[in-house]
């Protein structure tokens, strides 16, 4: 930045300027007490170090008025005196209101500095092009470090997902992910996907921007041709993922079950992850679908701990029934092609004996051995568990 106006070193303007710089700064201090409140409660060490700045930018101005043809270099004139910290201390809007406090102290006391006889309005031009400068500086030193304050976040913020697809959950990820404004309040379940097409900055902002939309918190990860999405929420966290799911790529969403806590959702990552290996064996899946749906499926691919899961659900439950031989009766119905007066003749028993043993078998499992898909699921529970109780090897 340079001025048309030329300045002599001997100009009697600036020598009342060069001489007045420790009353404007002094002025500017007292100023800032009175008018903004922000500053008055500020720690001493903070207010020290506005003060810093408010004193490097009246020195800063006096220099560069008296060397108009200098470029002036506001970012290290001014703000290179205060640490960085200052821009976590105080926002950009309070460092505009600082500096417009220092301008308008330097304009009103500046003039009066003015030498009888010197060109008008030369000072207000001056302190208005500096005030501009500035400004436009403030504003740089604010987005550089919102750009970097903003890497720093999805870096933590993938740190903080992929411990939860380890399972590292250490101490500290609870305040990492307090970092990132997470609720630690909030029930918890996570939700994978395959990757939408799109810079992965721009899938991040996209999906976290529709969580909290729906009134969910979000950590969101990209693992190459996957998301997985931490979401966090006061009564149902799948209820966001419904509205969530057109936003991943092609293919099957999966959810894992809701965790109390960010600690445990561990368990739902590891659900959620299994189940979307195996949900390329239910083309007819919904989406999302739960990874409990899908428990067949990935006991097929080779997950234990649905199989346990699987096994412990149904297949215990009917063997624990002691009144009739529920499993018996479900395993022959399944056999014979899902025909109760088969299941009835292979057992020696009435069609309606059957009929009234199938019903028990939904209440006490929660699957219908008579619809297919739950018929199914009932049908890989039985095989799990026999191989379960079956000899050692």
């Amino acid at each position: 930045m340079s001025s048309d106006v030329s300045v002599s070193a001997s100009d009697p303007s600036l020598t009342r300027l060069r001489r007045a710089a420790g009353t404007l700064a002094t002025a500017a201090l007292q100023r800032m007490d009175e008018r903004l409140p922000w500053y008055s409660a500020m720690p001493a060490e903070e207010r020290s170090w506005v003060g810093l700045v408010a004193q490097a930018g009246i020195g800063a101005f006096v220099t560069w008025y008296g060397n108009p043809g200098r470029e002036l270099e506001i970012t290290a004139d001014v703000f290179g005196t205060a640490p960085r910290e200052l821009t976590r201390s105080i926002s950009l809007q309070q460092t505009l209101e600082l500096m417009r406090v220092v301008v308008d102290v330097v304009e009103d006391q500046g003039v009066a500095l003015e030498a009888p006889g010197a060109p008008q309005q030369r000072m207000r031009e001056s302190v208005l092009r500096y005030s501009r400068e500035v400004a436009f500086a403030a504003a740089e030193i604010y987005a550089r470090a919102a750009e970097a304050r903003g890497a720093w976040d999805a870096r933590l913020e993938a740190l903080v997902v992929d411990a939860l697809v380890r399972g590292e959950a250490d101490d500290g990820l609870r305040s990492r992910a307090a970092a990132l404004g997470w609720n630690e309040t909030e029930k918890v379940a996570v939700v994978v996907g395959s990757t939408p097409q799109g810079r992965v900055e721009n899938v991040v902002d996209d999906l976290r921007r529709a969580a909290r939309h729906l009134g969910a918190d979000a950590l969101v990860g990209v693992q190459g041709d996957r998301v997985v999405v931490v979401l966090g929420r006061a009564d149902d966290p799948l209820a966001a993922a419904g509205a969530l799911a057109e936003r991943f790529g092609p293919g099957p969403v999966v959810t894992g079950p809701v965790m109390a806590t960010l600690a445990e959702a561990s368990r739902s990552a590891r659900a959620a992850l299994a189940g979307l290996v195996a949900a390329r064996a239910w083309p007819g899946a919904p989406r999302p679908v739960a990874a409990d749906e899908l428990l067949p499926e990935r006991v097929l691919s080779g997950d234990v701990t649905a199989r346990r899961a699987l096994v412990d659900r149904a297949y215990r439950r009917l063997t624990d029934d002691e009144d009739s031989p529920l499993l018996d009766t479900v395993a022959a119905y399944l056999d014979l092609g899902r025909s109760i007066e088969g299941a009835a003749r292979a057992l020696f028993v009435h069609p309606n004996t059957v009929r009234y043993r199938l019903r028990r078998v939904c209440e006490i499992t929660g699957w219908d051995p008579a619809d297919p898909r739950e018929g199914f699921v009932l049908q890989v529970a039985i095989a799990a568990g026999r191989l379960a109780d079956g000899p050692p090897r």
